[in-house]
């Protein structure tokens, strides 16, 4: 892993780019935004940051893997979607800046391209692979799998061998997938972060 490689693509693919040793670090960074509207793609990392609960403080956050009291997920992604800042991870990033996410109901991935002020992507340096194909095989036999087991799926990916089958599972989540070969025009900051987060 080249994480000098991987900056200097990102920044020539158009994002602004921020490195951190470690997720406090990143809280730290994040946790002055005050009085906005806030969404979140489905992200472990963005979990195990806590930034929902710091967010919103003083913000107003929707996040639809939690949806707010009587809410059902449609109706707290269609917020998010609606919001100026969005905030989400990458199931991996390749050394030349290219990022690879795997969506069931594509939320997230809208989410990223189009819509908002700012995105925030933010991605632990556990998710950067040698190039496009390593990073593609990485969303799809790792973050994919591991995603259907937090959820409790029974995709053969959860139930068997961590890899993906090209399953037709009702609850497949890799139903959908986004390159992103550069920035979409957008304020995106992809934010790194050296330790592991996140699947």
């Amino acid at each position: 892993m080249n994480i000098e490689k991987t900056i200097d693509s990102l920044k020539r693919n158009g994002y602004t780019v921020s490195i951190f040793e470690t997720g406090k670090e990143v809280v730290d960074y994040l946790k002055d935004i005050k009085g906005k509207t806030i969404g979140f793609g489905g992200s472990q990392t963005l979990t195990d940051l806590h930034l929902k609960d710091i967010l919103s403080e003083n913000n107003t956050v929707y996040v639809p893997d939690f949806p707010e009291t009587g809410e059902d997920f449609v109706s707290t992604a269609n917020k998010a979607m609606n919001t100026q800042l969005y905030f989400l991870s990458a199931n991996a990033l390749s050394e030349n800046g290219e990022i690879v996410n795997i969506d069931a109901g594509g939320n997230r991935l809208a989410g990223s391209m189009w819509g908002h002020e700012k995105v925030y992507f933010i991605i632990g340096t556990n998710k950067i692979e040698e190039n496009l194909d390593k990073a593609i095989w990485r969303a799809r036999n790792i973050a994919a799998p591991l995603n259907s087991r937090r959820f409790h799926l029974k995709n053969p990916c959860a139930l068997g061998e961590m890899k993906c089958y090209d399953c037709k599972s009702p609850s497949r989540l890799c139903k959908g997938m986004l390159v992103m070969l550069q920035n979409m025009e957008n304020d995106t900051e992809v934010i790194l972060v050296n330790e592991e987060l996140g699947f």
